[in-house]
């Protein structure tokens, strides 16, 4: 029986495909506490419905920047011993500190192959990712992904060149620095809830990297809320970077955030019976036009249903049985690999 995604996607059947959040933690005790939540979290939606990121830019006190790499290496590495499933990545830092080096060399030395990807603060063009990917390959983790973060006006410009990148997987946008980057051009409502959905430069840059990362199959990674007690507004935030601004992932500063993120960018289950009933009858049809409710169906749209039913899968939504058995080939078509 062909599978739908080699069916309907071909050779974007490669695609990456990333938990909808990407949950960031730089202080010991947090970091802990989110890899113990991510394990949590994965037996109770039956997926890994976020990542993890161990922050050192962030995380770091000035002067202790290599014990706290130390750090991270050994927490990434005793996770991942205690439990394979653990996705963890590790946010260096930029390509221009002076610690990016030693980041690269211990932390991708020697737990590169139990992370999911390294995380680059302020990328601002292709030479910036060549010299991240030479770094990976002089430590021996030259398989690695990358993903970036686009946090300038002129990176912004670049992001097309650098979304073709082969080794970038996802972008990011750095709300907070882009903004502070214009001199008070912009105001200081740009980086709120609601500003940053409202401000017209705020927005294009928002819809550059998104159309980047669209137009090269990579995963467009929408910015942080602050406001992060306010689980309406990081709710509100997801859904209209999803579904207005085609972001496929969001990232988390605080636990809270990581449940109102996951329920924003899963399908609705209206949605997916709606999806499940026209893959199941298009495979019924070996995938000729149909007609449901209706409306005509072809590749085209069964396409877009397919992807839908991939999205619920990675938020840890219930698809129905006949459905299940596609993403348990899945799963083990990727442990095999």
């Amino acid at each position: 029986m062909n599978h739908p995604r080699d069916v309907l996607l071909g050779a974007k059947a490669a695609s990456v495909q990333l938990p909808v959040c990407d949950h960031y933690s730089g202080v010991e005790a947090r970091m802990r506490k989110s890899l113990q939540l991510q394990a949590d979290m994965m037996q109770e939606f039956g997926a890994c419905v976020f990542d993890v990121t161990l922050d050192c830019e962030d995380g770091a006190p000035v002067g202790g920047e290599a014990e706290h790499a130390a750090l991270v290496t050994e927490l990434a590495l005793a996770t991942k011993a205690a439990r394979a499933d653990a996705r963890i990545a590790v946010r260096v830092h930029p390509v221009d500190h002076p610690s990016f080096e030693a980041d690269m060399s211990h932390i991708a030395g020697r737990a590169g192959r139990v992370l999911t990807h390294i995380m680059v603060p302020k990328v601002e063009s292709v030479a910036d990712v060549d010299r991240v990917q030479a770094a990976l390959i002089t430590a021996g983790a030259g398989h690695l992904p990358v993903h970036v973060l686009i946090e300038s006006p002129a990176a912004v410009h670049c992001v097309f060149d650098i979304a073709a990148h082969p080794r970038v997987q996802s972008i990011s946008f750095g709300l907070m620095d882009f903004v502070s980057t214009h001199g008070g051009a912009i105001p200081a409502e740009g980086m709120g809830i609601q500003g940053q959905f409202t401000h017209p430069l705020v927005l294009r840059a928002k819809l550059e990297i998104a159309s980047a990362c669209h137009a090269h199959g990579k995963v467009p990674s929408h910015c942080v809320v602050t406001e992060f007690k306010n689980t309406d507004a990081i709710r509100m935030a997801a859904q209209k970077a999803n579904r207005e601004l085609g972001y496929t992932r969001m990232w988390s500063i605080h636990p809270d955030q990581i449940r109102p993120i996951v329920e924003a960018m899963a399908p609705s289950d209206a949605q997916i019976d709606q999806a499940s009933e026209i893959i199941l009858a298009a495979q019924a049809a070996d995938w000729a036009p149909i007609s449901h409710a209706g409306q005509l169906h072809d590749r085209a749209s069964y396409r877009f249903f397919w992807q839908l039913l991939e999205r619920a899968q990675q938020t840890g939504r219930h698809l129905p049985s006949e459905l299940r058995q596609f993403f348990d080939r899945l799963c083990v078509k990727e442990v095999a690999a």
